[in-house]
């Protein structure tokens, strides 16, 4: 299997968490809709911190995953969510071995 995982934890500024998701919204969500390369891409509310955006994206592999940041849109989205932050954002990159749903290769 070649595809890769990325798991994000934002934590924004108290009570900006609906303001990171507008961002995201406005840069992320239609590019991400038309991406092939991206099998799925979960955007979530952490349950038990009002503060905590949980993201976690799968890519057909480690390229789809660099061109994500490559896009002309993205320094604008980093520097936006950047300014709502609490603190850099945490990053964890996996290597899947069984998808449920999809087909391994």
């Amino acid at each position: 299997m070649s595809k890769t995982a990325l798991f994000v934890r934002h934590t924004a500024k108290p009570g900006k968490r609906s303001e990171v998701q507008e961002i995201w919204e406005r840069y992320v969500r239609d590019y991400v809709t038309a991406n092939s390369q991206q099998p799925a891409y979960f955007y979530c509310f952490d349950d038990k911190d009002p503060d905590v955006i949980v993201v976690f994206q799968l890519y057909a592999d480690q390229t789809s995953g660099r061109d994500f940041t490559q896009q002309p849109w993205y320094p604008e989205y980093e520097r936006e969510t950047a300014a709502l932050l609490a603190g850099p954002s945490e990053f964890r990159s996996a290597t899947p071995k069984w998808i449920k749903g999809l087909a391994s290769e």
